[in-house]
């Protein structure tokens, strides 16, 4: 493990403690217990990209010159970060009716959690601004933290609505789906908060104005999409060892890239095979869709949108002005280019 995460995780270890002995609430064995294991089983257990990209982030913005007690408080916003993340993924698991995630079942699917999920839910959600007010109170910036937060969240929830009234169960009708749409669901319910959030934090803990920044923000929401294309993708042809859950956009008549290029590029009787097998549970139609991806090259469509994007990244990225903002974007790149899981 690197010196930094090891040192984000210890970060966590003293979030968690605050937290389990915030005066505002007068705990009782059982529901420190309780919010002790919640939180273990939901908040470290990913890759922790999007926390740890805070802190690369800011040390790049700072060119080596941050000092101990910044790249700590860097630590807690990363934190919050996946606190952030952990909240929602609690909430759309139940939404979506998963059953794995990271590699183990949903926290819901728990015998003894069930749709107390929900509420540990709000619980994740609330330890947000707690976080902020103990590290950040006294910061020039600490309303602009909290107002980036209120913001990216009501945008994701926003986007979350979106994929969900688009994918309405007994109301299937793929003529909905269409790159635009995919485009506006992916935008917001997933790029401001994986990738301009963690940038932003950076931007804010080095005192910059955010609203000098609207270019790097429409970069990272570029990355983001491309994120998120790559995602739909994985779930259908990437192996579920890898990825750590089994996909499942197909029977849950997700707007995936996928099905919106498959609809683009398939002829009459291949559109009949969509509408017919695309949402539905039964194995044999979820193979027939998969069948028929193969058939229109999916693969290799998504391996040239990957060339281009990728293509039009680095183009946007050369072109600003900042050296250390430019070496913060490629960073972010880096990370996503060509990725397996």
């Amino acid at each position: 493990m690197s010196d930094l995460k090891s040192k984000f995780l210890e970060v966590y270890s003293v979030l968690k403690s605050d937290l389990l002995h915030d005066p505002a609430f007068d705990f009782t064995p059982d529901s420190r217990q309780w919010i002790d294991r919640m939180l273990d089983y939901n908040v470290p257990g990913g890759k922790l990209n999007r926390g740890l990209s805070v802190i690369d982030s800011f040390k790049l913005l700072k060119e080596g010159k941050e000092l101990e007690d910044e790249v700590f408080l860097a630590c807690v916003l990363g934190w919050c970060m996946e606190w952030l993340q952990a909240y929602f993924l609690v909430l759309d698991d139940i939404m979506d009716n998963a059953h794995t995630r990271r590699g183990q079942p949903c926290w819901f699917r728990l015998p003894k959690v069930g749709m107390i999920a929900a509420n540990d839910g709000l619980i994740l959600h609330n330890h947000i601004p707690r976080i902020l007010k103990k590290h950040f109170r006294e910061k020039p910036y600490y309303v602009d933290l909290l107002d980036l937060f209120n913001e990216v969240e009501f945008q994701t929830a926003s986007g979350q609505m979106i994929d969900l009234i688009t994918t309405l169960a007994g109301e299937k009708d793929l003529s909905k789906y269409s790159l635009p749409i995919h485009r506006r669901i992916v935008q917001y319910k997933t790029a401001y908060y994986s990738f301009y959030l963690p940038v932003a934090c950076a931007l804010l803990m080095s005192g910059e104005n955010l609203d000098n920044h609207n270019d790097v923000k429409d970069i990272l929401i570029e990355m983001g999409t491309y994120f998120q294309v790559q995602d739909d993708y994985l779930d259908c042809f990437g192996e579920p060892e890898v990825i750590g859950k089994i996909g499942t956009d197909i029977e849950d008549f997700k707007c995936s890239w996928l099905v919106v290029k498959a609809l683009e590029l398939c002829d009459e009787e291949q559109k009949k095979i969509l509408y017919e097998s695309y949402g539905k549970e039964d194995p044999n139609c979820v193979a027939k869709v998969k069948e028929l991806y193969k058939t229109l090259n999916l693969e290799g469509v998504f391996a040239e949108y990957e060339r281009k994007s990728n293509e039009k990244l680095v183009e946007f990225i050369e072109a600003h002005p900042s050296k250390p903002i430019k070496a913060v974007l490629k960073s972010f790149l880096a990370k996503i280019y060509k990725r397996q899981k």
